[in-house]
């Protein structure tokens, strides 16, 4: 754990972070040896992955995450070196090594995920404590990743309901049952792709049409104040429950699509903690989801890209 706690407006939650590998190999086939060029090492796992992008644009938040054995110690270090102000509380159990693979012979990536460590009820507890113990209370929380094993199906709905208690804005980017769970709670701001917005809606969702009243349907139950739709080549929507602005795609040659959606989430909180409208925070988002496309592996977004890219970015409200 850090000497002393800092006291930030903005807290990254990463109860499943990851130390994360990228390399490259001609051609990816079963049995044979693949012979990999140069490894990437690099601190991964949502919250941390908002975090790195959000402190490269100058701002500040706290990140807080579970970590244990070689890997978590590696982990530690590298957020340390990168400036990531944190909190490491510690577990029985490794922190996971995930892993990125370039094929050149096709361009395709491979992303291998592990599941992680197994978090004892004990080890879950404290994550929730340690968050509700944090005086003054940060003004937003973003709950980014994975849960790992271990951990209830409902973690999430209990900091949803804690930032709810404490006046604090919850950012939700997760997927399967804790999500359903979490929505159910109500949070400030959710930020699905479009293979998850499908889940939860339970149907395709093939059209613009579809897809944004499927954006406005969890506004309007109560699920999530905002939704931010990012669409990967079909660009992002962003949907209150008074307006809804879309943004057409920015074309760039694509080296890695690993961290965009965790990139967007960083920019645009960072936007926010600049006091900027939600709709120009979006606009951050996109550009930096964008530049993350730019870096090889789990690189992530370099700034400058992310403001020469925000100059490009078109926002403009729906059906105006």
């Amino acid at each position: 754990m850090t000497a002393a706690t800092p006291r930030p407006d903005i807290l990254c939650l990463t109860m499943n972070p990851s130390v994360d590998l990228a390399t490259e190999t001609e051609s990816v086939v079963p049995t044979h040896k693949l012979r990999c060029g140069d490894t990437l090492h690099d601190a991964g796992g949502g919250g941390v992955n908002v975090a790195r992008v959000l402190t490269r644009l100058g701002g500040h938040c706290l990140s807080i995450c579970p970590t244990g054995g070689s890997s978590g110690q590696w982990l530690q270090r590298r957020m340390r070196e990168e400036g990531l102000e944190s909190v490491f509380l510690p577990i029985a159990d490794e922190t996971r090594v995930s892993f990125t693979v370039h094929e050149h012979s096709t361009g395709a990536e491979f992303r291998f995920v592990m599941p992680g460590p197994h978090l004892s009820e004990a080890e879950w507890q404290d994550a929730l404590r340690h968050v509700e113990g944090l005086h003054p209370f940060p003004d937003i929380v973003v709950a980014s990743g994975s849960l790992p094993p271990g951990a209830p199906v409902d973690f999430y709905a209990r900091l949803a309901r804690l930032c709810r208690t404490r006046g604090a804005r919850m950012l939700l980017d997760t997927s399967g049952p804790s999500l359903a769970a979490a929505l159910a709670e109500g949070v400030y701001l959710f930020k699905p792709n479009l293979k998850e917005l499908a889940e939860l809606a339970g149907r395709p969702l093939e059209t613009a049409d579809q897809w944004q009243a499927a954006a406005r349907q969890l506004v309007n139950d109560g699920k999530a104040e905002v939704v931010a739709l990012t669409l990967g080549h079909l660009g992002a929507l962003l949907v209150t429950r008074d307006a809804m602005w879309s943004a057409p795609p920015l074309d760039v040659p694509v080296s890695s699509a690993v961290g965009a959606g965790d990139s967007f989430v960083g920019a645009l909180v960072w936007a926010l903690q600049q006091g900027q409208p939600l709709e120009q925070a979006f606009g951050w988002g996109i550009a930096a989801g964008t530049a993350t496309l730019l870096s090889a592996g789990t690189a992530q977004c370099r700034p400058d890209d992310v403001r020469r890219l925000q100059a490009l970015v078109q926002v403009s409200a729906v059906g105006a």
